[in-house]
């Protein structure tokens, strides 16, 4: 059984999902493209304080593109070696995968799982959860984020 279109169709729903492609984009005549083209090499992403601290440290935004603090975005996140997020939520939804370290993503009250390079999660908005870095090493992820970032701690 040929599933080749069966498959295209799941990544067409996984890329609208994901906010890459608007989903009235999906039927158009050219698609919908995210600007110009570009690459960036490692030493190049300029990392800047996010406001989001513990006595750990505090995480590092870094634009692939889009605007975290606007709109649509690919963002590296990059997290100190121990740090523990408190119980937080974000109004939208994101995907993330690990790039460097160990990081962990659970639901509160949950036993962590431990994500090594090469590992993703999605985490879903509005969902209470906690976030960490359980490698002896920096962790950094990379984020995409159909809507701007933010950080709600919850109460």
């Amino acid at each position: 059984m040929n599933n080749r279109p069966l498959l295209l169709a799941c990544l067409a729903a996984c890329v609208c999902v994901a906010g890459l492609v608007p989903a009235n984009a999906q039927n158009a005549a050219h698609p919908a493209h995210e600007g110009p083209s570009v690459s960036t090499p490692v030493d190049q992403i300029r990392f800047f304080p996010s406001g989001v601290k513990t006595d750990k440290g505090e995480l590092l935004a870094g634009p692939a593109y889009g605007d975290l603090q606007h709109g649509h975005h690919g963002t590296f996140i990059r997290m100190p070696h121990g740090f523990v997020s408190p119980v937080h939520t974000h109004t939208e939804d994101y995907f993330a995968v690990v790039v460097e370290g160990i990081g962990a993503n659970d639901a509160v009250g949950a036993t962590p799982i431990p994500l090594p390079v090469g590992s993703y999660w999605f985490q879903r908005g509005e969902e209470p959860h906690v976030t960490r870095c359980l490698s002896a090493t920096d962790c950094l992820f990379f984020i995409v984020q159909p809507g701007k970032f933010d950080y709600v701690p919850v109460k």
